[in-house]
């Protein structure tokens, strides 16, 4: 399977710019090529999609197990697989290499382009690429200069070949496709209204600076990698309604293919064009920025109703972090105004100045819920600003010596601030669906 990894030598040094602009000039090449994303990540992948037009998937070494993460790279692979690092190659869980992009190359042996930012420095580029290659024993083919002028990649070119790595070109200071950040990250691809026309100028920049025709030979690997399948089984006739929007837009691509692939029917709809939940067995209400959208949100009080009587009527529910804020009685907004929302879970969403209960933990189920057994366990991440006087206490998640309760859990409810990857542990897409159709039958009794 032909695969190639973009990783970096530390966050911010152009690794997306640099995916996007190798991912649209294969699109532009007409190849059928597929992205993903390493960890947990929901913006990049929504850039990659821009580019390509169709799902960009994640592979989490910390959240998966090695079968699962091999088991989705081959199963959403297209004729290339363009993976896209996170941090910098080496950076993980708690200063280790646990989720590391490093971690991931090794694990689905791939090939690596490392993306180096020559902002304010020349020949100490070469200090960061050759640490980088001595460092541990590693997957690094090539290197892409990013911020470089033409004039000063002949001579950094000259000394990669000198230490036995292929430079792949460079890309000069490109003011034109600038993209602003957020307190998550990157702003989303969907906010940028010009964004095909950045993406093609990107590409442009790549055909002209970067060696395509070198990274299409790296990627011609024919080391296959071992894996076992899961079990899925199409077993489940039920309808999940999905919210799906620019405020709600934090959804793992393989979560949702899953749930269909055990045999439920997606259902989508907008809270922001106050859309009213589609009759169904089974809610979601994913991640996003529904902060940003509050005064939107608060006025469409027939998706705020129509929420609150889907839940109060026994529709079993996964509300993860904007979903979750969704649910609240009273939400802040990002200037801390305060908003009425659906108004499920009795109390406030806030924002705080800080990152709260920030990176990966393990949950633990305090009781029995709507997606596993009590005492059964899931790895899961958090990356919020907000929090609530309402965190629940169905599950304790446990990082490092910390440990905290979280998540509201009732017979239909699992809301609170964590984001699950199914892949993490199957069980619970099963059990979800197991009490969908639980609800569907008493439904039809009724």
């Amino acid at each position: 399977m032909r695969r190639i990894m973009i990783a970096g030598t530390n966050s911010g040094c152009g690794k997306t710019t640099v995916t996007c602009a190798v991912l649209q000039a294969l699109v532009n090449r007409k190849i059928n090529v597929s992205s993903f994303k390493c960890g947990p990540d929901y913006i990049d992948p929504m850039f990659h999609k821009t580019v390509i037009g169709t799902a960009a998937y994640n592979l989490d070494t910390y959240l998966m197990s090695n079968d699962a993460v091999n088991y989705l790279l081959n199963k959403n692979s297209g004729d290339i697989a363009v993976i896209e690092g996170v941090m910098g190659f080496y950076d993980g869980f708690s200063f280790t290499e646990k989720g590391s992009t490093h971690e991931l190359s090794e694990i689905t042996d791939t090939d690596v382009i490392l993306v180096v930012n020559c902002r304010g420095m020349s020949l100490s580029a070469m200090a960061l690429v050759k640490g980088f290659k001595e460092f541990r024993k590693n997957n690094i083919k090539g290197v892409i200069f990013n911020n470089l002028s033409e004039k000063m990649y002949g001579n950094l070119a000259e000394k990669c070949r000198k230490i036995g790595l292929t430079p792949l070109g460079f890309l000069p200071n490109i003011k034109d496709v600038q993209i602003s950040s957020r307190h998550l990250g990157l702003v989303t691809a969907g906010e940028i209204d010009d964004i095909k026309d950045k993406m093609n100028l990107l590409a442009d920049y790549a055909e002209k600076y970067i060696d395509i025709d070198k990274i299409l030979e790296i990627s011609e690997n024919d080391r296959d990698t071992k894996f076992a399948s899961p079990e899925i089984t199409k077993k489940y006739n039920v309808k999940i309604a999905v919210a799906y929007d620019r405020a709600f837009c934090f959804y793992y691509e393989d979560n949702l293919n899953l749930l269909s692939e055990m045999g439920a029917e997606i259902v989508k709809f907008s809270p922001l064009e106050n859309e009213n939940v589609p009759q169904c067995d089974g809610l979601i209400l994913g991640g996003g920025y529904p902060e940003l959208y509050a005064d939107i949100l608060e006025k469409n009080t027939g998706t705020l109703n129509s929420v609150k009587e889907c839940v109060e009527s026994g529709v079993p529910c996964i509300a993860e972090c904007g979903g979750f804020m969704y649910l609240h009685e009273i939400m802040e907004d990002s200037d801390k105004n305060e908003h009425s929302m659906v108004g499920i879970i009795k109390g406030k969403c806030r924002k705080t100045d800080c990152l709260q209960r920030f990176g990966y933990m393990e949950m633990t189920a305090n009781r029995d819920n709507i997606l596993c057994k009590k005492g059964d366990k899931i790895r899961a991440r958090e990356f919020h600003y907000f929090d609530s006087d309402c965190n629940g206490n169905g599950f304790t998640a446990v990082k490092n010596d910390r440990q905290w309760e979280c998540v509201n859990v009732d017979k239909n409810l699992f809301a609170g601030f964590p984001h699950l990857h199914f892949f993490a542990n199957i069980n619970f897409a099963e059990n979800f669906l197991k009490s969908c159709e639980e609800y569907k039958c008493t439904k039809s009794e009724n």
